[in-house]
């Protein structure tokens, strides 16, 4: 991306998310369709995962539930828990909801403890955790926190 895209990035998602204007956060990639946030969270840049869309996991509930989007990621080895708070040898995705408990978004956690998001169809981002909070357009609320052990060969890797 060139200094001029990167800038037009940030202000258009600037105006989305009023969480991002006080805070920090920084455009990775240019805007692509091939993947959306569940595929950017478990690392895949290749498929657009959501329930009913271009992919979704033979036997998990096709609904908007978090009971489902944590049924999806269990089959990557993430279970709940407690808060985002970085911790050593875990990797750490957290799902926000709006207003009705619906799953709108899911980030992960970097190694540093910063969170990146692929937001839609749009960039990838690094952020704070309650950076991409708020009403609609933004993504609501942190309902979950996901965790699993960082892979061995991630872990050689860092």
């Amino acid at each position: 991306m060139t200094a001029e895209e990167i800038r037009l990035a940030e202000q258009a998602i600037s105006r989305i998310f009023p969480g991002l204007q006080t805070g920090w956060f920084e455009v990775k990639s240019p805007r692509t369709t091939d993947y959306n946030c569940i595929g950017w969270a478990v690392d895949d840049d290749r498929n657009w995962l959501w329930p009913g869309e271009r992919y979704w996991p033979n036997g998990i509930r096709t609904d908007e539930s978090v009971a489902a989007f944590v049924a999806v990621f269990a089959t990557k080895g993430y279970t709940p828990c407690e808060g985002g708070a970085l911790e050593p040898n875990f990797e750490k995705i957290a799902l926000y909801v709006n207003d009705q408990a619906t799953v709108t978004h899911a980030a992960r956690q970097l190694s540093d403890g910063r969170w990146t998001s692929k937001l839609g169809s749009q960039w990838d981002i690094v952020h704070s955790l309650e950076g991409v909070c708020g009403s609609p357009p933004a993504y609501g609320q942190v309902a979950q926190i996901l965790r699993r052990p960082v892979p061995i060969s991630s872990q050689d890797a860092r």
